[in-house]
This record gives structure tokens, sequence and C-alpha cells, in this order.
């Protein structure tokens, strides 16, 4: 009775099913070879001596009530009366259910010994149908909106995350792996590429925004608040400064600008007149707030501010000259090496741990888990936005999330699948076999007992 747990006519042994799914996965165009996670490790063959103990068990048990029942109908036969009777015919249930649980319980992985019996091997023949089944039940009981709705709602995600931020060694540790991750990703980053990609994005948005409207706006304020007097007194006050340090320039290039005929003296005088002139109307202008010059330049500033507005040819000027302006190398390198600069202040700041930046992260990520551990309306709105998330993953994704399950049963080895399987699961299976034949046992004594009660 042993040989009805071993393998049966036409089956494989080890070594050689092993060899076979090697030879599989070199053949082009064949089935996908065994998965490496899903191998049979030596941790399944352990399992799998507990299973071959197992079924030593059982099939002990059936060759015990086997016994049973020969000697039962030995001592019937030889005349003794009574016993006999009731112990041949539970032991006849019980070898009857003994076999009935072993032909069910070995048809889940192979045909009872090599039988072409239909409906048996069923893990290995049935290995796909039974991934695609699975597949279904997945997605249509797990991967559900309402499901992981609820699921979600039922983790408290919000408090939970709260509570834990608001620890301060969770916070330096979530700011320490910030600053990991953002280190990671400037290293990866190449300079070349982020360099072309901010000068290009910036350019196009000062390219496609119109500057002078908002410059005027700017201006009128500007004059309107009286801003630009400062700006004015500055100027006037070195303006004057410097025609009073340098006197004998000016009238030189007074003088180096008169025609040829006129006499040197006359030259001298004019460039003097033209100095005193000049320095007396700057000094008048920094000394006289009222000053009319002032005036015109309040008047000139406003109409400018109105035109930059309002009036399209300056408008148009202005853009063209942003545009020279834009287009000019030097600025291009200006704009590209600010990336250059924003790296390496961000790099230094992530490395060091009293760093504004890192200080500033800790902070916020505490004041943020404090809060959030304290009100309901952003824990709700957090675990909210989590649930939205989920529900649009998995209700969109849900076929290729399954499929990811239909296709990795696919690619599994059906004998190495029906090992594994067996390895795990086979020595409850084996107890199957041992309550067969102890019910069938029961059930054929009290059959016996009741009929013979009935005098049957």
């Amino acid at each position: 009775m042993e040989r009805i747990d071993g393998p049966g006519p036409g089956e494989q042994d080890t070594g050689q099913r092993e060899r076979s799914a090697g030879a599989a996965h070199a053949i082009p165009g064949g089935r996908p070879a065994p998965l490496a996670s899903f191998a049979y490790t030596a941790a399944d063959e352990e399992k799998r001596r507990g299973v071959r103990r197992m079924k030593t068990t059982a099939t002990g048990l059936l060759l015990l009530v086997a016994l049973v029942y020969v000697l039962a109908t030995w001592a019937r036969h030889a005349g003794v009366s009574g016993w006999p009777g009731f112990v041949a015919a539970a032991a006849e249930a019980g070898m009857v259910g003994a076999l009935a649980d072993w032909f069910a319980v070995t048809a889940l992985f192979k045909r009872p010994m090599g039988l072409p019996i239909p409906h048996t091997a069923i893990i290995p023949t049935k290995k796909d149908q039974l991934g695609a089944s699975l597949g279904s039940f997945v997605g249509e009981n797990f991967l559900s909106g309402d499901v992981v709705r609820g699921r979600i709602h039922a983790l408290g995600v919000g408090g939970r995350v709260g509570a834990w931020l608001a620890e301060p060694d969770h916070a330096d540790r979530v700011t320490a792996e910030l600053s990991t991750a953002l280190r990671g990703a400037l290293t990866v980053l190449r300079d070349s590429d982020v360099q072309a990609v901010v000068a290009e994005a910036i350019t196009r948005r000062a390219n496609a925004a119109e500057i002078a409207p908002g410059l005027g706006k700017m201006l009128e304020q500007i004059v309107t608040d009286g801003g630009h007097r400062k700006m004015v007194d500055l100027v006037c006050a070195r303006a004057h400064d410097w025609l009073v340090l340098h006197g004998d320039s000016v009238m030189n290039a007074v003088q180096g600008g008169a025609p040829g005929w006129t006499p040197r003296f006359v030259d001298r005088r004019v460039g003097e007149r033209v100095y005193k002139e000049l320095l007396r109307f700057v000094t008048e202008m920094r000394d006289m707030p009222g000053h009319p010059a002032r005036g015109a330049i309040d008047t000139f500033l406003t109409d400018f501010a109105a035109d930059l507005q309002t009036d399209s040819d300056t408008r148009a000027r202005v853009e063209r000259l942003k545009s020279e302006i834009l287009g000019r190398s030097e600025v291009q390198d200006v704009i590209a090496s600010a990336w250059s600069s924003l790296r390496t202040m961000m790099l230094t700041a992530a490395e060091d741990e009293q760093s504004q930046l890192r200080l500033r992260a800790r902070a916020s990520l505490l004041a943020f888990g404090a809060r959030l551990a304290t009100d309901g309306r952003m824990q709700a709105k957090l675990e909210g936005w989590l649930e939205d998330a989920a529900a649009h993953v998995v209700t969109r994704y849900r076929t290729e999330i399954t499929s990811l399950i239909t296709e990795t049963v696919a690619g599994w080895d059906a004998h190495q699948t029906s090992r594994k399987i067996e390895a795990h699961i086979g020595r409850d299976l084996q107890f199957i076999r041992i309550n067969g034949t102890v019910v069938g046992a029961l059930a054929g004594l009290l059959i016996y007992t009741v009929s013979w009660a009935l005098g049957a």
C-alpha cells in the first residue's frame, strides 16, 4: 500500500523534473521558465519530509484497519459470533474512507497510480486556470474602491502619521531621509541638462510675458509715492561732488569743442562760464526740493509710466529691448549658472545637520505632526486624499494588477508548483486521509449496528 504515495508510472522524479524545467527555460518560444522567486528550496524539502512522515502515518493506519478487517473476517468465519461482525464492518468502512480520501488528496497533485483518470492531477493541469480564477477573485473582492476606502478609513492613517511625526526622533529620521534623497537626486542630475532646462524655461517664460505694462504700473506707483526722489537726490549730490572734483576736466572739454578760429582766452572764459552755470544748476537741484527741473523729471516719469501701459509703440520697443537682452550670451550664462549656485547651496544645506534648511524642515515636520495628531478636520482631509488616490489606482489599474497574478502563476513550472504547494499544505491534507479512515470506520460501525438492531 505504500506504493500509492510514490510517483506513478509516467511521472518524473525530482531530479528529472528540475532538469526538464531547466531545459524548458532554454527553449526559445517555450512556456515561461520557473521563476527564481518560486524555486523549490531547502526549506520546502524539509516541509516535504514532514509530508512524507504524515503519508507514512496515514498509510500505516490504512494497513492497520486492513489487518483488523482480515482478522475480524477470519474470526467470524471461524465461528466466533458477536464482536467480529462489528469490527469487520468498522474496518471495512475505514478502508473505504481511507482509499477514497487518498484518491481525493492524490488527485490534487498527480494522477493516482499513474492512471489517466479524468479530473485528476488538478494543480499541474489546471494551474493557469487556477491563476486566472485567483486573479479574478482578488480583483472582485479586494481591488475595489469601496473595500480600499473602508480599509484605509479603519486604519486611521491621519492620526497615526501625526502622532508618529510629532516625535522628535521620528522627525529627525524623516529629515535625514529627505536630505539623503535630495543629495541623491542632485547627484544623479547632470548639471548641463538641468542648466539647459532652467535657461530654456526662464527664457520662454520671460518671452511669453509682456513686461511693459507691469513696469508702467510699478513706475507710476513709485512716482505717486515719491520713491524716485531719493534717487534724484543721490544723483544730484553725486553730480555736484563730481563737478567740484573735476572742474578742470569740464572746462577743458568745453574749450576742446570750440572752433579753431576763436581766441584762447575767449574759449577759456566760455568754459569757465559753462562750468559755473552747470555747477549752479546742479547745486540748486540738490538743495531745492521744488526746483523746476525736479518737476520736469516727475512729469517725464509720469508720462513714461503711462506710455508703458497704453502706448503700443513704447510697449513694442520695450519688448524688443527685452528680447535683445535675453538673447545675449552673457545673460544666458548668468541664467544657466543660477542652477550651479542653487545646487551647491542645497547640497551644503542637506549635508549640514544644523543648516537652516534641515532645521526648518524638522520644525515643519514636528509642527505638522502635532497638528495632524489633534486636528480631526486635517486627519479627515489627509485620509480622504489617500482614499481617493488608492481607489483611483485599484479601479484604474485593477486589470494590470490582477494580470500580474495570472501571468506569474502561468510562469510557474507545473510540476514544481505542485511539489511546492504539496510541501506547504500536504501535511494537513494527510490528516484528511486519517480522518477519513476514522470517520469511515465509525460510520461503518454505526450502519452495521443499526442494521443489526433492526434485524437486517
